[in-house]
Protein backbone atom coordinates (compact mmCIF):
# COMPACT_ATOMS: atom_id res chain seq x y z
CA UNK A 1 0.00 0.00 0.00
CA UNK A 2 2.43 2.37 0.20
CA UNK A 3 4.37 1.73 -2.85
CA UNK A 4 0.43 2.69 -4.18
CA UNK A 5 0.30 6.03 -1.93
CA UNK A 6 3.41 6.98 -3.38
CA UNK A 7 2.41 6.02 -6.87
CA UNK A 8 -0.80 8.42 -6.06
CA UNK A 9 1.03 11.03 -4.39
CA UNK A 10 3.18 11.23 -8.40
CA UNK A 11 0.09 11.10 -10.18
CA UNK A 12 -1.44 13.76 -8.25
CA UNK A 13 1.33 16.30 -7.99
CA UNK A 14 1.81 15.45 -12.25
CA UNK A 15 -2.11 16.24 -12.21
CA UNK A 16 -1.44 19.91 -10.58
CA UNK A 17 1.88 20.44 -12.91
CA UNK A 18 -0.15 20.25 -15.80
CA UNK A 19 -2.75 22.54 -14.56
CA UNK A 20 -0.56 24.89 -13.97
CA UNK A 21 2.30 24.79 -16.64
CA UNK A 22 0.40 23.53 -19.20
CA UNK A 23 -1.17 27.25 -20.08
CA UNK A 24 2.23 28.59 -19.65
CA UNK A 25 4.32 26.34 -21.61
CA UNK A 26 4.39 23.47 -24.05
CA UNK A 27 6.30 21.31 -25.41
CA UNK A 28 4.28 20.70 -28.51
CA UNK A 29 4.17 24.72 -28.77
CA UNK A 30 7.76 24.91 -27.73
CA UNK A 31 8.94 23.00 -30.98
CA UNK A 32 6.77 24.94 -33.71
CA UNK A 33 7.91 28.16 -32.17
CA UNK A 34 10.72 27.94 -30.63
CA UNK A 35 13.18 26.11 -32.60
CA UNK A 36 13.51 28.48 -35.66
CA UNK A 37 10.75 26.86 -37.94
CA UNK A 38 9.96 29.48 -40.66
CA UNK A 39 6.90 29.68 -42.91
CA UNK A 40 6.41 30.92 -46.32
CA UNK A 41 3.93 33.96 -46.48
CA UNK A 42 1.63 33.87 -50.12
CA UNK A 43 1.94 37.00 -51.94
CA UNK A 44 -0.63 39.56 -51.22
CA UNK A 45 -2.88 40.80 -54.12
CA UNK A 46 -1.10 43.96 -54.77
CA UNK A 47 2.49 42.29 -55.19
CA UNK A 48 0.79 40.19 -58.08
CA UNK A 49 -0.51 42.98 -59.85
CA UNK A 50 2.58 44.76 -60.06
CA UNK A 51 4.60 41.66 -60.70
CA UNK A 52 2.18 40.36 -63.62
CA UNK A 53 1.51 44.03 -64.64
CA UNK A 54 -2.23 43.75 -64.32
CA UNK A 55 -3.67 46.69 -63.09
CA UNK A 56 -6.43 47.41 -60.15
CA UNK A 57 -10.31 47.65 -61.10
CA UNK A 58 -12.72 49.76 -59.79
CA UNK A 59 -15.31 48.44 -57.92
CA UNK A 60 -18.52 48.20 -59.92
CA UNK A 61 -21.38 49.34 -58.58
CA UNK A 62 -24.01 46.89 -56.51
CA UNK A 63 -21.07 44.05 -56.84
CA UNK A 64 -20.62 42.83 -53.70
CA UNK A 65 -19.95 39.57 -51.88
CA UNK A 66 -19.73 38.19 -48.71
CA UNK A 67 -18.83 40.38 -45.49
CA UNK A 68 -19.15 43.28 -47.66
CA UNK A 69 -16.06 42.74 -49.48
CA UNK A 70 -15.46 43.61 -53.12
CA UNK A 71 -14.60 39.92 -55.30
CA UNK A 72 -11.00 40.83 -56.46
CA UNK A 73 -9.72 37.98 -58.73
CA UNK A 74 -7.96 38.24 -61.55
CA UNK A 75 -5.32 35.57 -63.62
CA UNK A 76 -1.36 35.74 -63.47
CA UNK A 77 1.05 34.07 -65.75
CA UNK A 78 2.01 30.88 -64.20
CA UNK A 79 5.45 31.00 -64.73
CA UNK A 80 5.62 34.95 -62.76
CA UNK A 81 8.62 35.08 -60.75
CA UNK A 82 8.53 35.12 -57.40
CA UNK A 83 10.08 35.55 -54.15
CA UNK A 84 8.24 34.47 -51.43
CA UNK A 85 8.83 36.43 -48.15
CA UNK A 86 9.44 33.45 -45.11
CA UNK A 87 8.26 34.80 -41.67
CA UNK A 88 9.32 32.75 -37.82
CA UNK A 89 6.14 30.98 -36.51
CA UNK A 90 4.37 32.58 -33.83
CA UNK A 91 2.28 30.79 -31.08
CA UNK A 92 -0.37 33.24 -32.53
CA UNK A 93 0.17 31.81 -35.84
CA UNK A 94 -0.87 28.46 -34.53
CA UNK A 95 -3.77 28.57 -32.73
CA UNK A 96 -6.00 28.44 -35.38
CA UNK A 97 -4.11 25.60 -37.54
CA UNK A 98 -6.26 22.46 -37.94
CA UNK A 99 -5.41 19.67 -35.62
CA UNK A 100 -3.34 22.35 -33.53
CA UNK A 101 -5.36 21.06 -30.72
CA UNK A 102 -5.04 17.42 -30.84
CA UNK A 103 -1.32 17.99 -31.77
CA UNK A 104 -0.20 19.56 -28.65
CA UNK A 105 -2.59 17.98 -25.89
CA UNK A 106 -1.09 14.52 -27.56
CA UNK A 107 2.10 15.29 -27.25
CA UNK A 108 2.56 17.49 -23.85
CA UNK A 109 0.07 14.82 -22.26
CA UNK A 110 2.94 11.88 -23.42
CA UNK A 111 5.23 13.73 -22.25
CA UNK A 112 4.16 14.69 -18.81
CA UNK A 113 3.51 10.39 -19.10
CA UNK A 114 6.88 9.72 -19.66
CA UNK A 115 7.53 11.65 -16.66
CA UNK A 116 5.73 9.80 -14.55
CA UNK A 117 6.91 6.50 -16.27
CA UNK A 118 10.38 7.52 -14.70
CA UNK A 119 9.67 8.36 -11.71
CA UNK A 120 7.28 5.22 -10.95
CA UNK A 121 10.15 3.13 -12.59
CA UNK A 122 12.48 4.84 -10.09
CA UNK A 123 10.97 4.34 -7.16
CA UNK A 124 10.33 0.83 -8.05
CA UNK A 125 13.72 -0.02 -8.25
CA UNK A 126 13.99 0.82 -4.79
CA UNK A 127 10.68 -0.71 -3.55
CA UNK A 128 9.62 -3.27 -6.25
CA UNK A 129 6.05 -3.38 -6.85
CA UNK A 130 4.60 -6.70 -6.15
CA UNK A 131 0.61 -6.92 -5.31
CA UNK A 132 0.15 -3.24 -6.33
CA UNK A 133 -1.46 -1.57 -9.32
CA UNK A 134 1.36 -0.07 -11.37
CA UNK A 135 -0.44 3.66 -11.91
CA UNK A 136 1.71 4.34 -14.99
CA UNK A 137 0.39 1.76 -17.30
CA UNK A 138 -2.72 3.31 -17.12
CA UNK A 139 -1.27 6.83 -18.32
CA UNK A 140 0.29 4.58 -20.75
CA UNK A 141 -3.14 3.19 -21.68
CA UNK A 142 -4.84 6.74 -21.99
CA UNK A 143 -1.52 7.99 -23.89
CA UNK A 144 -2.04 4.94 -26.60
CA UNK A 145 -5.66 5.39 -26.35
CA UNK A 146 -5.40 9.42 -27.61
CA UNK A 147 -2.83 8.54 -30.59
CA UNK A 148 -4.99 6.06 -31.53
CA UNK A 149 -7.82 8.30 -31.80
CA UNK A 150 -6.10 11.11 -33.60
CA UNK A 151 -4.49 8.86 -35.82
CA UNK A 152 -7.97 7.02 -36.73
CA UNK A 153 -9.54 10.62 -37.05
CA UNK A 154 -7.06 11.24 -40.12
CA UNK A 155 -7.30 7.74 -41.39
CA UNK A 156 -11.07 8.21 -41.77
CA UNK A 157 -11.09 11.76 -43.51
CA UNK A 158 -9.61 9.29 -46.69
CA UNK A 159 -13.02 8.18 -46.68
CA UNK A 160 -14.95 10.79 -46.52
CA UNK A 161 -16.39 13.11 -49.74
CA UNK A 162 -15.69 12.47 -53.28
CA UNK A 163 -12.15 14.11 -53.97
CA UNK A 164 -10.00 11.06 -51.75
CA UNK A 165 -10.74 8.40 -54.43
CA UNK A 166 -7.37 7.88 -54.43
CA UNK A 167 -6.51 7.84 -50.68
CA UNK A 168 -9.29 5.71 -50.05
CA UNK A 169 -8.19 3.11 -52.38
CA UNK A 170 -4.85 3.35 -51.07
CA UNK A 171 -5.88 2.50 -47.31
CA UNK A 172 -7.93 -0.37 -48.20
CA UNK A 173 -5.25 -1.98 -50.88
CA UNK A 174 -2.54 -1.43 -47.74
CA UNK A 175 -4.95 -2.67 -45.08
CA UNK A 176 -5.42 -6.11 -46.74
CA UNK A 177 -1.46 -6.25 -47.84
CA UNK A 178 -0.78 -6.03 -44.70
CA UNK A 179 -3.21 -8.17 -43.29
CA UNK A 180 -1.61 -10.83 -45.70
CA UNK A 181 1.75 -9.73 -44.07
CA UNK A 182 0.48 -10.58 -40.46
CA UNK A 183 -0.90 -13.75 -41.61
CA UNK A 184 2.35 -14.74 -42.85
CA UNK A 185 4.08 -13.21 -39.86
CA UNK A 186 2.18 -15.40 -37.20
CA UNK A 187 3.02 -18.71 -38.96
CA UNK A 188 6.68 -18.14 -38.51
CA UNK A 189 8.38 -20.46 -36.53
CA UNK A 190 8.78 -18.80 -32.91
CA UNK A 191 12.69 -19.65 -33.80
CA UNK A 192 12.90 -17.67 -36.55
CA UNK A 193 10.71 -14.99 -35.32
CA UNK A 194 10.77 -14.63 -31.01
CA UNK A 195 7.19 -12.61 -30.66
CA UNK A 196 6.71 -14.91 -27.88
CA UNK A 197 2.11 -15.58 -29.03
CA UNK A 198 3.03 -20.05 -29.04
CA UNK A 199 4.34 -19.35 -25.00
CA UNK A 200 1.46 -16.60 -24.64
CA UNK A 201 -1.40 -18.60 -25.88
CA UNK A 202 -0.28 -21.75 -23.88
CA UNK A 203 -0.12 -20.08 -20.73
CA UNK A 204 -3.51 -17.97 -21.64
CA UNK A 205 -5.56 -21.33 -22.63
CA UNK A 206 -4.00 -23.35 -19.56
CA UNK A 207 -5.06 -20.44 -16.51
CA UNK A 208 -7.97 -19.91 -18.58
CA UNK A 209 -9.49 -23.42 -18.41
CA UNK A 210 -8.28 -23.54 -15.03
CA UNK A 211 -10.74 -20.75 -14.05
CA UNK A 212 -13.31 -22.34 -16.00
CA UNK A 213 -12.89 -25.43 -14.04
CA UNK A 214 -13.03 -23.73 -10.41
CA UNK A 215 -16.07 -22.08 -11.77
CA UNK A 216 -17.83 -25.10 -12.05
CA UNK A 217 -18.32 -24.25 -15.95
CA UNK A 218 -17.61 -26.75 -18.86
CA UNK A 219 -15.35 -25.89 -21.13
CA UNK A 220 -13.36 -26.91 -23.66
CA UNK A 221 -10.92 -23.76 -23.14
CA UNK A 222 -10.90 -20.46 -24.94
CA UNK A 223 -10.70 -19.91 -29.02
CA UNK A 224 -8.82 -21.94 -31.07
CA UNK A 225 -5.16 -20.48 -31.90
CA UNK A 226 -5.53 -19.45 -35.75
CA UNK A 227 -9.37 -17.30 -34.88
CA UNK A 228 -6.77 -15.67 -31.81
CA UNK A 229 -3.72 -15.40 -34.69
CA UNK A 230 -6.64 -14.06 -37.80
CA UNK A 231 -7.91 -11.38 -35.15
CA UNK A 232 -4.53 -10.66 -34.16
CA UNK A 233 -3.73 -10.13 -38.28
CA UNK A 234 -6.88 -8.15 -38.44
CA UNK A 235 -5.28 -5.56 -35.89
CA UNK A 236 -1.86 -5.68 -37.43
CA UNK A 237 -3.72 -5.17 -41.15
CA UNK A 238 -5.48 -1.84 -39.76
CA UNK A 239 -2.26 -0.27 -37.82
CA UNK A 240 -0.70 -0.95 -40.95
CA UNK A 241 -3.23 0.90 -42.96
CA UNK A 242 -3.47 3.57 -40.41
CA UNK A 243 0.38 4.40 -40.38
CA UNK A 244 0.49 4.11 -44.40
CA UNK A 245 0.05 8.10 -45.05
CA UNK A 246 2.21 9.01 -42.14
CA UNK A 247 5.09 6.95 -43.22
CA UNK A 248 4.97 8.08 -46.44
CA UNK A 249 5.07 12.03 -45.38
CA UNK A 250 7.98 10.74 -43.23
CA UNK A 251 9.55 9.67 -46.35
CA UNK A 252 8.59 12.77 -48.40
CA UNK A 253 10.00 14.91 -45.59
CA UNK A 254 13.23 12.72 -45.24
CA UNK A 255 13.70 13.41 -48.87
CA UNK A 256 13.83 16.33 -49.28
CA UNK A 257 15.94 16.72 -45.73
CA UNK A 258 18.62 15.12 -47.83
CA UNK A 259 18.47 17.50 -50.05
CA UNK A 260 17.75 20.89 -48.24
CA UNK A 261 20.63 20.00 -45.54
CA UNK A 262 23.26 18.43 -48.18
CA UNK A 263 25.87 20.66 -46.68
CA UNK A 264 25.84 19.71 -42.83
CA UNK A 265 27.01 15.93 -43.03
CA UNK A 266 26.36 15.35 -38.79
CA UNK A 267 22.58 16.25 -40.03
CA UNK A 268 22.70 14.57 -42.92
CA UNK A 269 24.23 11.00 -40.59
CA UNK A 270 21.86 11.58 -38.25
CA UNK A 271 18.16 11.57 -40.23
CA UNK A 272 19.71 8.73 -41.94
CA UNK A 273 20.24 6.84 -39.01
CA UNK A 274 16.62 7.77 -38.01
CA UNK A 275 15.27 6.75 -40.59
CA UNK A 276 16.55 3.51 -41.06
CA UNK A 277 16.23 2.86 -37.26
CA UNK A 278 13.47 0.90 -38.15
CA UNK A 279 14.80 -1.87 -39.79
CA UNK A 280 17.59 -2.34 -36.70
CA UNK A 281 14.38 -2.35 -34.55
CA UNK A 282 12.35 -5.25 -36.55
CA UNK A 283 15.35 -7.07 -36.96
CA UNK A 284 16.08 -7.51 -33.26
CA UNK A 285 13.47 -9.85 -32.74
CA UNK A 286 15.03 -12.28 -35.39
CA UNK A 287 16.60 -14.62 -33.35
CA UNK A 288 19.32 -15.35 -36.20
CA UNK A 289 20.34 -12.40 -36.98
CA UNK A 290 20.46 -11.14 -33.64
CA UNK A 291 19.63 -12.93 -30.77
CA UNK A 292 21.74 -16.28 -31.85
CA UNK A 293 25.16 -13.91 -32.31
CA UNK A 294 24.53 -11.62 -29.04
CA UNK A 295 23.68 -14.27 -27.00
CA UNK A 296 24.20 -18.03 -27.77
CA UNK A 297 27.47 -17.47 -30.44
CA UNK A 298 30.83 -17.53 -28.76
CA UNK A 299 33.60 -15.93 -30.66
CA UNK A 300 37.44 -16.28 -30.69
CA UNK A 301 39.07 -15.44 -27.91
CA UNK A 302 36.05 -14.77 -25.81
CA UNK A 303 34.46 -17.76 -23.26
CA UNK A 304 31.25 -16.19 -23.00
CA UNK A 305 28.81 -14.80 -25.38
CA UNK A 306 28.82 -11.00 -26.22
CA UNK A 307 25.24 -10.66 -23.82
CA UNK A 308 23.08 -12.54 -21.27
CA UNK A 309 19.73 -13.33 -22.32
CA UNK A 310 18.20 -10.60 -19.90
CA UNK A 311 21.01 -7.79 -21.37
CA UNK A 312 19.94 -8.47 -24.71
CA UNK A 313 15.89 -8.22 -24.15
CA UNK A 314 16.95 -4.46 -21.69
CA UNK A 315 18.98 -3.69 -24.83
CA UNK A 316 16.05 -3.96 -27.32
CA UNK A 317 14.06 -1.88 -25.23
CA UNK A 318 16.86 0.60 -24.92
CA UNK A 319 17.43 0.80 -28.42
CA UNK A 320 14.08 1.17 -29.24
CA UNK A 321 13.57 4.74 -26.64
CA UNK A 322 17.05 5.82 -28.24
CA UNK A 323 15.57 5.60 -31.86
CA UNK A 324 12.52 7.66 -30.99
CA UNK A 325 14.11 10.22 -28.95
CA UNK A 326 16.33 10.79 -32.47
CA UNK A 327 13.25 10.61 -34.16
CA UNK A 328 11.64 13.77 -31.80
CA UNK A 329 15.30 15.41 -31.66
CA UNK A 330 15.03 15.55 -35.56
CA UNK A 331 11.10 16.48 -35.67
CA UNK A 332 12.18 20.34 -36.03
CA UNK A 333 14.26 19.93 -39.51
CA UNK A 334 11.64 17.36 -40.58
CA UNK A 335 9.12 20.09 -39.97
CA UNK A 336 11.32 23.03 -41.87
CA UNK A 337 11.23 20.21 -44.72
CA UNK A 338 7.78 20.54 -45.04
CA UNK A 339 7.37 24.11 -44.46
CA UNK A 340 9.74 24.44 -47.49
CA UNK A 341 7.03 22.29 -49.81
CA UNK A 342 5.70 25.91 -50.41
CA UNK A 343 8.30 27.10 -52.42
CA UNK A 344 9.10 24.01 -54.19
CA UNK A 345 5.35 24.08 -55.22
CA UNK A 346 6.03 27.72 -56.47
CA UNK A 347 9.37 26.55 -58.75
CA UNK A 348 7.65 23.72 -60.29
CA UNK A 349 4.73 25.96 -60.85
CA UNK A 350 7.27 28.14 -62.61
CA UNK A 351 7.68 25.48 -65.39
CA UNK A 352 3.87 25.19 -67.00
CA UNK A 353 2.96 27.61 -69.27
CA UNK A 354 -1.03 29.32 -68.69
CA UNK A 355 -2.10 31.25 -66.45
CA UNK A 356 -3.57 30.83 -62.46
CA UNK A 357 -5.78 33.04 -60.47
CA UNK A 358 -4.53 35.07 -57.76
CA UNK A 359 -6.49 33.06 -55.44
CA UNK A 360 -5.34 29.80 -56.79
CA UNK A 361 -2.28 30.75 -56.32
CA UNK A 362 -2.65 32.36 -52.85
CA UNK A 363 -4.18 29.33 -51.42
CA UNK A 364 -1.62 26.66 -52.75
CA UNK A 365 1.18 28.29 -50.83
CA UNK A 366 -1.02 29.21 -47.59
CA UNK A 367 -1.89 25.44 -48.01
CA UNK A 368 1.28 24.40 -47.11
CA UNK A 369 1.44 25.84 -43.33
CA UNK A 370 -2.16 25.57 -42.95
CA UNK A 371 -1.72 21.69 -42.90
CA UNK A 372 1.73 22.15 -40.52
CA UNK A 373 -0.21 20.28 -37.68
CA UNK A 374 -1.68 17.50 -39.25
CA UNK A 375 1.79 16.67 -40.86
CA UNK A 376 3.00 17.10 -37.21
CA UNK A 377 0.38 14.76 -36.15
CA UNK A 378 1.63 12.18 -38.94
CA UNK A 379 5.43 12.35 -37.65
CA UNK A 380 4.63 12.23 -33.62
CA UNK A 381 1.36 9.53 -33.08
CA UNK A 382 3.53 6.38 -34.92
CA UNK A 383 6.84 7.03 -33.01
CA UNK A 384 4.75 7.91 -29.46
CA UNK A 385 2.96 4.40 -30.32
CA UNK A 386 6.06 2.93 -30.56
CA UNK A 387 7.54 3.84 -27.41
CA UNK A 388 4.27 3.65 -24.95
CA UNK A 389 3.91 -0.28 -26.44
CA UNK A 390 7.23 -0.89 -25.71
CA UNK A 391 6.88 0.35 -21.85
CA UNK A 392 3.45 -1.61 -21.41
CA UNK A 393 6.01 -4.42 -22.62
CA UNK A 394 8.68 -3.86 -20.26
CA UNK A 395 6.37 -2.94 -17.11
CA UNK A 396 3.48 -6.16 -18.09
CA UNK A 397 6.43 -8.28 -19.45
CA UNK A 398 8.57 -8.19 -16.34
CA UNK A 399 11.33 -7.23 -17.86
CA UNK A 400 14.41 -4.77 -16.53
CA UNK A 401 16.41 -1.97 -17.42
CA UNK A 402 19.51 -3.00 -15.76
CA UNK A 403 19.51 -6.75 -18.02
CA UNK A 404 18.46 -8.83 -15.25
CA UNK A 405 14.88 -10.93 -16.08
CA UNK A 406 12.08 -10.05 -13.74
CA UNK A 407 9.65 -12.71 -13.04
CA UNK A 408 5.97 -11.81 -13.01
CA UNK A 409 3.91 -8.58 -12.78
CA UNK A 410 1.79 -9.80 -9.43
CA UNK A 411 2.94 -12.55 -6.75
CA UNK A 412 0.78 -15.25 -8.62
CA UNK A 413 -0.40 -17.86 -6.54
CA UNK A 414 -0.99 -21.49 -7.12
CA UNK A 415 -3.65 -22.09 -9.11
CA UNK A 416 -5.34 -24.90 -7.30
CA UNK A 417 -5.42 -22.70 -3.98
CA UNK A 418 -8.04 -19.87 -5.73
CA UNK A 419 -10.41 -22.77 -6.42
CA UNK A 420 -10.60 -23.82 -2.68
CA UNK A 421 -10.97 -20.94 -1.48
CA UNK A 422 -13.78 -20.31 -3.69
CA UNK A 423 -15.66 -23.33 -3.92
CA UNK A 424 -15.57 -23.42 -0.30
CA UNK A 425 -18.65 -21.39 0.49
CA UNK A 426 -20.72 -22.78 -2.90
CA UNK A 427 -22.70 -25.58 0.05
CA UNK A 428 -23.73 -22.35 1.69
CA UNK A 429 -27.16 -21.31 0.86
CA UNK A 430 -27.03 -18.62 3.67
CA UNK A 431 -24.44 -15.95 2.35
CA UNK A 432 -23.89 -12.79 3.60
CA UNK A 433 -23.28 -9.75 2.07
CA UNK A 434 -19.25 -9.65 3.13
CA UNK A 435 -18.87 -13.57 1.93
CA UNK A 436 -20.56 -12.31 -1.51
CA UNK A 437 -17.73 -9.80 -1.40
CA UNK A 438 -15.19 -11.95 -0.31
CA UNK A 439 -16.06 -14.38 -3.15
CA UNK A 440 -16.10 -11.56 -5.62
CA UNK A 441 -12.86 -10.84 -5.18
CA UNK A 442 -11.83 -14.31 -5.08
CA UNK A 443 -13.41 -14.16 -8.75
CA UNK A 444 -11.31 -11.27 -9.44
CA UNK A 445 -8.46 -12.57 -7.92
CA UNK A 446 -8.41 -15.71 -9.70
CA UNK A 447 -9.31 -13.86 -13.31
CA UNK A 448 -6.57 -12.08 -13.14
CA UNK A 449 -4.44 -14.98 -13.26
CA UNK A 450 -5.03 -16.04 -16.49
CA UNK A 451 -3.48 -12.81 -17.89
CA UNK A 452 0.08 -14.18 -16.76
CA UNK A 453 3.79 -12.47 -17.44
CA UNK A 454 4.33 -14.83 -20.81
CA UNK A 455 0.55 -13.28 -22.13
CA UNK A 456 1.27 -9.70 -21.95
CA UNK A 457 5.27 -10.70 -23.01
CA UNK A 458 3.19 -12.38 -26.15
CA UNK A 459 0.44 -9.76 -27.12
CA UNK A 460 2.73 -6.25 -26.34
CA UNK A 461 5.98 -8.30 -28.19
CA UNK A 462 3.33 -8.53 -30.85
CA UNK A 463 2.08 -5.07 -30.60
CA UNK A 464 5.72 -3.38 -30.48
CA UNK A 465 7.48 -5.20 -33.13
CA UNK A 466 4.67 -4.78 -35.58
CA UNK A 467 3.70 -1.39 -34.53
CA UNK A 468 8.40 -0.37 -35.76
CA UNK A 469 7.49 -3.27 -38.65
CA UNK A 470 4.47 -1.21 -39.61
CA UNK A 471 6.60 1.88 -39.69
CA UNK A 472 9.27 0.31 -41.55
CA UNK A 473 7.54 -1.24 -44.09
CA UNK A 474 5.10 2.50 -45.60
CA UNK A 475 8.59 4.64 -44.95
CA UNK A 476 10.13 2.16 -47.27
CA UNK A 477 7.12 2.35 -49.42
CA UNK A 478 7.65 6.01 -49.70
CA UNK A 479 11.07 6.33 -49.79
CA UNK A 480 10.29 3.97 -53.21
CA UNK A 481 7.80 6.48 -54.72
CA UNK A 482 9.90 9.74 -53.72
CA UNK A 483 12.97 7.76 -55.40
CA UNK A 484 10.71 6.61 -58.41
CA UNK A 485 8.61 9.81 -59.55
CA UNK A 486 11.83 11.95 -58.89
CA UNK A 487 13.61 10.12 -61.81
CA UNK A 488 10.38 10.10 -63.99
Amino acid sequence: MALLGAQLVITLVMVSIIQKLSPHFSVARWILCSTGLKRYQYPTDQQLRTLAGVPKEKPKKGKHSENGKVGDVFHVPRNLDIKLESAKITALDVIHLKYYTEYQWLLDFSVYAVIVYILTETYNYFYPIKDEINLSILWCLVVLGFAFKVLFSLWIQYFKGEESIGERSTCIVTGFAYLLIAMMVLIIDENKLEIGLEKAYTSFNHSASQFLDTQGLSSTGPASKIVVKFFLAIWCGLLGSLFTFPGLRISKMHYDALRYYKDNKLLLLLANISYVSPLLLVSLWITPLTRDYLTVRIFSGMSSPLMTPARFESMRLIVIILAVVLRIMLMPIYLQSYLNLANQRLEIQKKEAGRITNVDLQKKIAAVYYYLCVVAVQFIVPIIICLFFTFLYKTLGGFTWEGILGGTLEEECPADELPQSLSSNNDNSDKTVVQTAEEFQLALGSLKQIFTTDVYRGILGLATWWSCFALLATSAMGMFYQSYFSNV
